[in-house]
């Protein structure tokens, strides 16, 4: 009869998420997860199979603590205010000091050349859900005449795909909260 796991799955893949998100999938290495995590090697291994699951389950975790933000785009009753709150709570994650910087896709879309084509493909779909969102919330703006009918929104919807994910890499070198939420209110105004 084997010995039950005495730990808190969802606790330690927190904290190996902490570690591969400061340092990326090459430079945390299994001391740097295992001092993080309180495992144990044969702990690791035998609950997360190796360093590649556990960075996607990292990965699959850390989008579905940021849920929040995406669900502020879904039910949002207005696609300007449903943006702001967006955005608002974007740059609040990317420059909260308890955090590592920036976003952990954002960081792992930097190593895009990984081999792994399973963190290939979910990058992938990370972008076109985050655009398909913003589209649809554009969408509905348009139909209740909050945004202009004339505005191509698909381009708006990648242009705000592109802001989401420019925030995450400057706020890394540039942590200037004001100019991004004037930044912000700006691309609001224009729409």
């Amino acid at each position: 009869m084997g010995r039950s796991k005495e730990f808190d799955k969802e606790r330690v893949l927190h904290q190996a998420m902490l570690v591969f998100w400061e340092k990326g999938y090459d430079a945390a290495s299994i001391p740097d997860l295992l001092k993080a995590m309180g495992l144990s090697r044969s702990s690791l291994y035998e609950t997360f199979v190796d360093k590649e699951t556990l960075y996607m389950e990292a990965i699959l975790h850390y989008k579905k603590i940021r849920q929040y933000k995406r669900n502020l785009l879904l039910g949002a009753s207005s696609a300007k205010e449903g943006i702001r709150q967006y955005f608002e709570q974007h740059i609040a994650s990317a420059l909260d000091e308890d955090l590592p910087k920036g976003c952990m896709i954002t960081n792992a879309t930097m190593g895009f050349d990984s081999p792994d084509e399973r963190l290939r493909q979910f990058i992938r779909d990370s972008f076109e859900e985050l655009e398909q969102s913003f589209y649809e919330l554009l969408s509905k703006g348009q139909q209740t005449g909050e945004i202009d009918s004339r505005k191509d929104i698909k381009v708006l919807a990648h242009l705000l795909l592109n802001l989401n994910y420019s925030i995450n890499v400057v706020s890394k070198v540039k942590a200037d909260k004001k100019l991004m939420e004037d930044m912000v209110g700006t691309l609001i105004e224009m729409l």
